[in-house]
């Protein structure tokens, strides 16, 4: 992450108009350059957020449309592997070890982030982990370029990279950072833990407090960062994940929930023919799913903080994915 303390009259508007690139961004213009929907979009966050037409349009004089953006994200959806295939591609033996080297090395900062949002160390480490290997896969593309290509030569979505493209211009004007440097994901997503800009812009931290946020290099950002996204979407600390569940009769395929959000509780679940060995109450609503396992169909019941790591990614394979690669660091670390 590029923090340029004196690059603002590049395009904030508040320190001063600029007369920078001029002719050599004449000679060398980008993909947008001219494009009536960037001149729309400039527009806009010129008369809503108060920045510079002439500050963007030479930005966005830089900006390039990406073909293999627009490849990737419009190839057809591979076939939904089951878990028993899933599992196997985040519980790899090379992930354990490099998770349980990275908690080593950050402890102190994971044990404070800890305490201070409630969402224990392993599960911070495993989201750190499923999403970028630990900063190993964080994306090679610069995050403009990507949101751009998105927001004005996808339609189907465009609404939304349109929304996150204001949102990164907005974060980077507020963390004073170059907005053509930074890199991401083809979709956007940016740093260890993979944020849009929206979410970036809603629950990153400065956990070094140095002033800026800083999700791309900086172990410390990245971490508080996560704590305070689970925190925020509803992480009790103290309380489990998930439950495995016995099922019976004829009637229990009816609770499988459709979807990820809580949809029945323990009481209905039990009329269907469902059961747990963990003492739930018969009030608190869970998510109930079954996966396809090595030894056939699995059943369990999602409770909240299960919930709270679907908020991440909507899908209970994810989640589950996060939790027992949570529940294998601490059995790797070997440290209670």
């Amino acid at each position: 992450m590029q923090v340029v303390r004196g690059w603002a009259a590049r395009w904030v508007p508040w320190i001063g108009a600029l007369g920078l690139l001029g002719a050599v961004q004449q000679a060398n213009a980008g993909d947008y350059d001219g494009s009536p929907q960037v001149a729309e979009f400039v527009a806009e966050m010129t008369r809503d957020h108060g920045f510079a037409s002439e500050q963007l349009f030479e930005v966005f004089a830089e900006v390039q449309r990406k073909q293999s953006i627009l490849d990737a994200i419009s190839r057809p959806a591979e076939r939904v592997k089951p878990w028993k295939e899933y599992r196997p591609m985040f519980l790899t033996d090379a992930r354990i070890a490099r998770g349980v080297d990275f908690w080593r090395q950050h402890e102190a900062v994971l044990a404070r982030a800890e305490q201070e949002y409630g969402v224990p160390a392993q599960v911070i480490v495993a989201i750190i982990g499923v999403e970028t290997f630990f900063g190993r896969n964080t994306g090679n593309f610069r995050v403009i370029d990507a949101l751009s290509t998105l927001g004005f030569d996808y339609p189907p979505r465009a609404q939304f990279f349109r929304k996150e493209l204001r949102e990164y211009l907005l974060l980077a004007r507020e963390q004073q950072v170059d907005p053509l440097t930074l890199k991401g994901s083809y979709a956007g997503a940016m740093g260890l833990p993979q944020f849009m800009p929206s979410s970036f812009r809603a629950y990153a931290v400065d956990f070094d407090g140095d002033g800026h946020i800083n999700i791309w290099n900086n172990p410390d950002d990245a971490i508080g960062s996560v704590a305070s996204y689970f925190k925020r979407h509803g992480w009790v600390a103290g309380q489990g994940v998930v439950s495995r569940a016995q099922v019976s009769g004829e009637r229990f395929e009816q609770g499988v929930t459709q979807g990820i959000e809580p949809a029945s509780t323990v009481a209905q679940l039990r009329a269907l023919g469902w059961s747990s060995h963990d003492a739930l109450p018969d009030d608190l609503p869970v998510t109930a799913f079954r996966l396809e396992g090595d030894n056939g169909a699995e059943y369990w019941m999602g409770l909240k903080n299960f919930y709270a790591i679907t908020r991440y990614n909507r899908s209970v394979m994810y989640a589950m994915a996060v939790h027992q690669l949570s529940e294998q660091l601490v059995k790797a670390r070997g440290v209670n």
